[in-house]
């Protein structure tokens, strides 16, 4: 199986920044996709960023601009650097490794909270 840990959430004023990462282990594939999801109170659980094991990066439109996602295959680690953060960037960011190659197969973090406030 696979586990992964998220590290870096806490408190940032609006305008800062903050780097998160997620570490995976277990029987990875060497063909994945890892990134972000987040989950504010009261709403659904949306994409943040992915990116494949071969680099190809997605973003949702909400962070386009601010936010960077970066992975180091060596590490089996995904990074994501928030920029100019803002408080609507509250929430529970869950890491999620996906195994496109066996039909989508997921695995989950149990998430870090940044809370964005002053």
């Amino acid at each position: 199986q696979v586990q992964l840990v998220e590290f870096g959430g806490g408190l940032v004023q609006p305008g800062g920044s903050l780097r998160i990462s997620c570490a995976a282990s277990g029987l990875i594939s060497r063909f994945n996709v890892m990134g972000w999801y987040r989950q504010a109170p009261g709403k659904q659980r949306e994409l943040v960023a992915t990116m494949t094991s071969g680099g190809t990066s997605n973003y949702a439109d909400s962070v386009k601009g601010r936010f960077d996602i970066s992975r180091d295959n060596a590490k089996n680690t995904v990074y994501l650097q928030m920029n100019t953060l803002k408080p609507e960037d509250t929430a529970v960011y869950y890491c999620n490794l996906a195994r496109p190659d066996v039909g989508g197969i997921q695995y989950w973090g149990k998430g870090t909270l940044v809370t964005v406030s002053s």
